[in-house]
């Protein structure tokens, strides 16, 4: 099997972070075709337990100050300044007796990665950004943060820089990763 220009594999292949963006982003109804894309992930039992917020302008700078508390700094950061557009990842858990918590938050991931390989395919610079303060009580309440619903990091989007080239990050060697179920008793290979 080959993959066809255009295909989800040259997509994927092609995915890359991008640390520095430009001021450009997509709008509100750009974003909402790629997140509803975005929405079609693996999700046992179709709960949905995921939520996307997303941050422009004087919000970035609101999150600042609320990462600043959290880190006990009296200066808020700049750091979602650096593009014009943060999509946050929330988890927000279902009650399901068939669906524990780790599916659900996995679900959630699936939705942001999935999302991230859109944008990057529609064009836009995007990297997934975490860090400590994500878990924090000023975070959280910036966010409106419900009972059980926890962050699980932001989506930096913006335009990709002209003159960036490939991404620095080494190919996966499948072999170290993929595996067969061990056989024995003992769970060794024979």
């Amino acid at each position: 099997m080959t993959a066809r220009e255009g295909t989800a594999l040259e997509a994927v292949r092609a995915r890359r972070s991008w640390s520095k963006v430009t001021d450009a982003a997509p709008t509100r109804a750009e974003l909402e075709v790629l997140v509803t894309a975005a929405g079609r992930v693996a999700d046992h039992s179709s709960l949905r337990p995921w939520r996307l917020i997303e941050l422009r302008g004087a919000d970035r700078e609101r999150l600042g100050a609320a990462l600043a508390k959290a880190q006990g700094d009296n200066h808020p950061s700049a750091k979602p300044l650096r593009a014009p557009l943060l999509i946050a990842v929330v988890v927000s858990p279902r009650k399901s007796d068939k669906v524990p918590y780790w599916e659900q938050e996995a679900v959630a991931s699936g939705v942001a990665h999935m999302l991230s390989l859109l944008l990057d395919e529609a064009g836009w610079g995007v990297i997934w950004r975490s860090g400590g303060a994500v878990r924090s009580k000023p975070v959280a309440k910036l966010h409106g943060l419900r009972k059980r619903e926890q962050l699980l990091g932001w989506l930096y989007v913006g335009g990709k820089p002209s003159d960036k080239g490939p991404g620095r990050r080494k190919p996966v060697d499948a072999r170290h990763h993929l595996s067969r179920l061990p056989h024995g008793k003992h769970g060794k290979r024979g």
